[in-house]
């Protein structure tokens, strides 16, 4: 009889020490399980932070006010719903209120991609490290601003840029004060001839824009005033110009102008390669594709060229030499 109840209490002991073993085997195994689930969430993790949209992220675009605004929001939104198909991101047209405005949005980071003019684009691009202009029309390489006059002014066209003296004394307005062709070369070109602001009669304007600068002048306004070649050779094939009221007096030589403008952050949100993306698609526009072609149409071109920053050096100078940029 004691023999057994030793024999048991001996299988007792041993029962209790294998459940021990399974009690630590099973607390080990979770914790490799714990490690391994936590490993995976991780991994996980770092493979949405880089290279991937961010959820919920939109690409904003933007541009200078530079015409009517009804036209500005059509061309924009046919252009968002184009690199929509093309980028597969929700892109959103963000409109501005002047020229000043366009800049501060990008500097913020409110807009991630503008078409600037040559002047608003350099100052934004200086004011962001990294931002890069990437595309450009064919004509914004060898773009001109013209002078117009009112038919009663007198003035008869100019042969040169020496003739630009014949302006003294007249009435004239620029479009915006930040306007490449409508600002910052003309004046350039005036400075040139020995023409400085004081010499026209009264203080010279500043219409805002180039469609308000035709306006002012055919209506007698002013009697002078410059805008870019692209929106008056655009209103005269419209046939909303009064020919009889005023007309072209001059040319200016080529510079570069407008531009599309990237904001580097786009790289982060979008993928290292987004900016190529968005190049790509800017330059895949074709003529020869009636729904591709209602695009360039409005933006007065025939198609996208690349670009890059080193081509708005000279613009750059112009605007530091009449303190447009400091």
């Amino acid at each position: 009889m004691i023999n057994m109840l030793l024999m048991a209490a001996s299988i007792a002991r041993c029962c209790l020490f294998r459940s021990k073993i399974q009690n630590y085997v099973l607390f080990g195994c979770l914790i490799l399980l714990s490690t391994a689930s936590c490993s995976e969430v991780e991994t996980t993790n770092v493979s949405v932070q880089v290279g991937q949209q961010k959820p919920g992220r939109a690409l904003t675009t933007g541009a200078i006010p530079d015409q009517d605004p009804e036209k500005l929001q059509r061309l924009y939104g046919k252009l968002a719903k184009y690199l929509e198909k093309e980028l597969q991101v929700k892109v959103v047209y963000k409109p501005v209120t002047d020229y000043t405005a366009a800049v501060s949005a990008f500097k913020v980071g409110d807009i991630d991609m503008v078409w600037f003019g040559g002047l608003t684009g350099t100052q934004a691009r200086l004011q962001v490290p990294g931002a890069e202009a990437i595309a450009q029309r064919d004509i914004d390489a060898q773009f001109h601003s013209v002078f117009i006059a009112n038919t009663r002014s007198g003035i008869q066209p100019l042969q040169d840029l020496k003739e630009l003296t014949e302006l003294k004394g007249h009435t004239f307005t620029f479009g915006s004060e930040s306007s490449t062709s409508g600002r910052l070369m003309p004046q350039y070109f005036l400075q040139q001839a020995g023409v400085k602001l004081a010499d026209f009669k009264g203080q010279a304007g500043f219409s805002k824009s180039h469609d308000a600068t035709v306006e002012l002048v055919q209506a007698g306004t002013y009697e002078v005033g410059v805008l870019n070649e692209q929106v008056w050779e655009s209103r005269l094939s419209r046939g909303t110009v009064d020919k009889s009221k005023v007309k072209v007096i001059w040319r200016t030589p080529a510079y570069y102008d407008y531009h599309w403008v990237i904001h580097p952050a786009v790289r982060e949100d979008f993928g290292p390669d987004f900016v190529d993306k968005v190049q790509a698609a800017l330059l895949k526009l074709d003529p020869q594709k009636p729904e591709h072609q209602e695009i360039l149409q409005l933006f007065g071109a025939a198609k996208f060229i690349s670009t890059k920053n080193e081509n708005y050096a000279q613009v750059e100078q112009i605007g530091r030499e009449i303190g447009k940029i400091k």
